[in-house]
């Protein structure tokens, strides 16, 4: 009953995998996401920016490019790229961030809207309605732009109220910003004052009097979290971190492509071999073992699908390495299945024992690996650390396949010990 139960679950996630191979769930919704393919397998721009870190304190500077990242990520997701990569990287004393936009060709267009400087500004209430001769269609509906921008903001904490609790912003401008918001708050008592941020609105507050000396406060109904991603996003327009193109180049998928098809197909001759192996060797268990490898393999591709995982020419190779890495624990436990054989033991205990006697070297490997991967994952590139991630879920997944996929198979045809069961077995 087990082992129908996951011949169905295998089934259900290959044609989540293979959609396309099956005519009547092609067009179904849940069906219809795709792999995600890194730079070298559809191609694209990838951007490195060097940023400039003299003017911030040496404590800020991570804050700083973390909201740096978060205000290019937004402009990429406007641009239109639906999974950007942008990351920030320390090299040495300097700060650089990492712009892949994968299918993306128009490389000029990518660089003149990721390299602007992130823009904050504070709008008033419109008093009348938008001249169309006037004014542009892009001008908002609702507020028009005061001379308060984000570079007369010196910063936005996150702060709580003594009383209930509740979490809001503080803002704290310079001295001529202090003024200019004054005036605003002065001008615009009972109405919103409304914040952008690259043209997003931030937040709207209602001014409820005149503010002087410099400091605001934005309230609302937020959480903690929704306060310090404000927070974060504002500093990130205030705080002075110029950018400075210093490497860009346009890949093509063809190369990607290509790497990818060689992985594919070593991955297939590999797979091929190692099954006439399996059967050749253990017989009905590495038959059985077979099988548990093809569940494995749909199983780990639904993983990459849903979460979803980058897939790049590396990881790839991460993926087919964790294969190898199953097959290593179905041969530990077929190893010790047939020890148990030769004490004279049945092969239902033999199995149960088997099983037992391979845990500890099964998870101890892989514990070690997963080890590696995790270190590779934390200080690697991009490359380095998507072979690690398809190697560590590979690794997850296999632990699961050997233990409980491959053992089920086993007992659903061990309960009958006759001589051709015995035989399969590979029992004399």
């Amino acid at each position: 009953m087990m082992s129908l139960l996951l011949f169905i679950v295998g089934g259900v996630a290959g044609l989540f995998v293979f959609p396309a191979h099956i005519p009547f769930i092609e067009n179904v919704p849940l069906f219809e996401r795709p792999f995600r393919l890194g730079l070298d397998l559809q191609g694209g721009t990838h951007l490195v920016y060097q940023a400039d870190i003299t003017e911030i304190p040496a404590g800020d500077v991570e804050e700083s490019m973390e909201g740096l990242r978060d205000v290019i990520e937004r402009r990429v997701n406007v641009f239109g790229v639906a999974e950007p990569l942008i990351q920030v990287e320390q090299s040495g004393e300097s700060q650089r961030l990492i712009v892949e936009l994968a299918g993306i060709k128009d490389i000029n267009e990518a660089i003149r809207l990721i390299g602007e400087t992130p823009f904050l500004e504070f709008r008033t209430e419109r008093e009348e309605p938008i001249d169309p001769e006037a004014e542009s269609i892009s001008a908002d509906e609702f507020f028009v732009p005061t001379k308060l921008t984000g570079k007369f903001l010196e910063r936005a904490d996150v702060a709580f109220d003594s009383v209930s609790g509740q979490p809001h912003v503080t803002l704290r401008f310079n001295e001529e910003g202090a003024a200019l918001f004054e005036e605003i708050t002065e001008e615009n008592i009972g109405r919103q004052v409304a914040i952008y941020l690259d043209g997003i609105l931030v937040s709207a507050p209602v001014v409820q009097q005149k503010i002087a000396g410099g400091t605001a406060q934005i309230t609302g109904n937020f959480t903690a979290d929704e306060v310090r991603d404000m927070v974060r996003r504002l500093n990130s327009g205030a705080l002075p971190v110029p950018i400075t193109l210093i490497s860009q180049q346009s890949v093509e998928a063809s190369l990607g492509a290509e790497s990818l098809v060689r992985n594919i197909t070593a991955g297939i001759y590999g797979l091929i071999v190692v099954a006439l192996f399996m059967i050749g060797w253990y017989r009905l268990p590495g038959l059985l073992a077979v099988l548990a490898l093809l569940l494995y393999t749909v199983i780990v591709l639904t993983i990459f699908k849903l979460i979803p995982v980058t897939l790049t020419a590396a990881g790839v190779a991460g993926f087919i390495l964790s294969i190898g890495i199953a097959v290593d624990a179905n041969i530990l436990i077929f190893e010790r299945f047939k020890e148990e054989m030769a004490r004279g033991r049945t092969i239902e205990n033999a199995l149960e024992e088997g099983f037992v006697r391979a845990w500890t070297s099964i998870r101890d490997s892989n514990v070690s690996s997963l080890i590696t991967a995790s270190i590779l994952y934390w200080f690697g590139s991009s490359l380095i650390q998507g072979f690690a991630l398809t190697l560590g879920i590979g690794i997850l997944v296999s632990m699961f396949s050997a233990i409980t996929i491959t053992r089920t198979f086993l007992r659903a045809f061990s309960w009958n010990e006759g001589m051709m069961v015995r035989k399969l077995f590979g029992v004399k």
